[in-house]
């Protein structure tokens, strides 16, 4: 409802003043409606539970949601492109200066304090498509206060140029912006690893909660939205019973689920023979 009501008044003011700068600002948000609905979309499908055909569950379904957004930002760059070559070749006089900017400063507050619940909420909950949507709109809030700051500069100086020019900047702005969203979903469906952070935060909690077994090496991890999956190798003493050796897991994997919120853990149990030097191979002693 935010995305739509920010649209109608963007391009309400477009309509009332017939700037070029203003009709980007309105496709923006036209493109932010479109986007919002495939993130929910997406974050609805990311939510099933793992199936028969997806057994490691439908996460992933929030990054081809983030990639559509980025693609979709691209185009929007392209058609006000067009647009502020035919207002280079036709310039138009602004009207309505003074209610188009009021319309305009009315939906850029909106979309302010909605992208920051979006990314606030994005990142707890750890969505890929909830913290897209929010910088995305975040780039509309910042492209629409330069696109108002210019328009009073334009009136102020009578250049009819700069209406144009600030199109030109808004399109040049949201396809960087784009495109960075658009790589930043690719590393996620390329099973980009956990940050540093989380990686730290797990061989802390493999460390805390091992006792009994010997090591733990090649820890793998892979993030898929709001799921981290974690793998790694756990050495135990080979006379140890497979009971003995079943509760360490255990244990383990409640440690790890309980300190990353969302992932999936599997352990593999070797003897101690299998054992790697934590000095050069990474391993983590227990």
């Amino acid at each position: 409802m935010v995305a739509l009501a920010v649209m109608a008044i963007k391009y309400g003011a477009y309509l009332v003043t017939g700037s070029v700068a203003l009709y980007s600002d309105a496709l923006e948000s036209i493109v932010n409606l479109v986007a919002a609905l495939a993130a929910l979309i997406a974050i609805y499908v990311s939510q099933q539970p793992a199936d028969r055909t997806h057994p490691f569950g439908h996460h992933k379904a929030e990054y081809l949601s983030a990639v559509l957004e980025g693609a979709l930002i691209v185009v929007a760059a392209i058609l006000i492109f067009r647009e502020a070559y035919d207002a280079f070749v036709t310039p138009r006089a602004i009207e309505d200066f003074g209610l188009g900017m009021v319309m305009s400063g009315v939906a850029t507050a909106l979309n302010g304090g909605w992208s920051a619940f979006l990314i606030r909420r994005g990142r707890s909950l750890r969505s890929p498509a909830l913290v897209a949507d929010g910088w995305h709109l975040f780039t509309d809030v910042m492209t629409s206060v330069g696109v108002i700051a210019g328009l009073v500069l334009a009136a102020v100086t009578g250049l009819q140029v700069l209406d144009p020019l600030l199109a030109v900047a808004v399109a040049g702005y949201i396809l960087w912006s784009g495109s960075n969203i658009a790589l930043a979903s690719v590393s996620g469906l390329m099973d980009e690893a956990a940050s540093s952070a989380i990686q730290a935060r797990i061989r802390d909690a493999i460390q805390r909660s091992g006792d009994g077994a010997l090591e733990a090496h090649d820890v793998r991890t892979r993030q898929a939205g709001r799921a981290i999956f974690i793998e790694f190798h756990l050495v135990v003493p080979g006379a140890m019973t497979v009971l003995a050796a079943h509760e360490i897991c255990d244990r383990l994997e409640a440690a790890l689920e309980a300190e990353i919120e969302g992932s999936e853990v599997v352990i593999h149990v070797e003897p101690e023979h299998k054992a790697k030097d934590h000095l050069s191979k990474g391993a983590i002693p227990i």
